[in-house]
């Protein structure tokens, strides 16, 4: 009985499934600042498209798009780094920096959440202001910020609820690992900075 209904919810949601694996191994590699964590990225960011299409997460699909320009941008430019300087060097974000992610953020979120209302979308707005923002914390980690990860542990946090709101449970409970992995990522790369001066 117990097979039979865990072989029926693998068989309902095996692609958000394999989008929980594909982020979870693509985001662990992010916080060892490896390369290889680029194309783990890239195949997670389709997965998704398709998965919050499917559940009307408009503003989130339309997310995954951007991530896909992000994560072929932020390949290339972690390789040209390691190209460089041998390995992928953490980038220290100044304060008009921060204020100019936040800032943009913001601004994203009024706009895509009117577009939102519009093609009648779940959760318009707070999808929206997720969206904007985690268009920032990505933009940041390619540049290679720490600060991107005090970014996506704010987001991931309300994401879980918004996927558990939607019924997601898998991706809420991916969120939930993502919240960590931001946390250790926060402190490897923080490390990693603290190598870098002392160098």
């Amino acid at each position: 009985m117990i097979w039979t209904a865990l072989e029926s919810y693998f068989a309902a949601n095996w692609l958000e499934i394999a989008g929980v694996v594909a982020t979870v191994v693509g985001i662990w590699l992010t916080t060892r600042r490896l390369l290889a964590c680029w194309p783990v990225i890239l195949a997670a960011d389709v997965i998704y498209l398709i998965v919050f299409y499917r559940t009307r997460l408009f503003s989130d699909a339309l997310l995954q798009v951007f991530f896909l320009a992000f994560t072929l941008y932020g390949w290339w430019h972690w390789w040209r780094g390691v190209c460089e300087e041998g390995e992928v060097r953490v980038e220290p974000l100044s304060v008009r920096g921060w204020l100019a992610g936040l800032a943009a953020g913001a601004i994203g979120a009024v706009l895509l959440g009117w577009l939102m209302v519009r093609v009648g979308a779940a959760l318009p707005h707070l999808d929206a202001a997720l969206t904007s923002y985690s268009l920032v914390a990505s933009w940041w980690g390619a540049r290679k910020h720490i600060a991107s990860w005090w970014l996506w542990i704010a987001v991931d946090v309300i994401y879980i609820g918004e996927y558990l709101y939607k019924d997601l449970k898998p991706t809420a409970a991916l969120y939930a690992g993502l919240v960590a992995l931001a946390v250790l990522g926060l402190r490897d790369w923080r490390r990693a900075a603290a190598g870098q001066i002392a160098a």
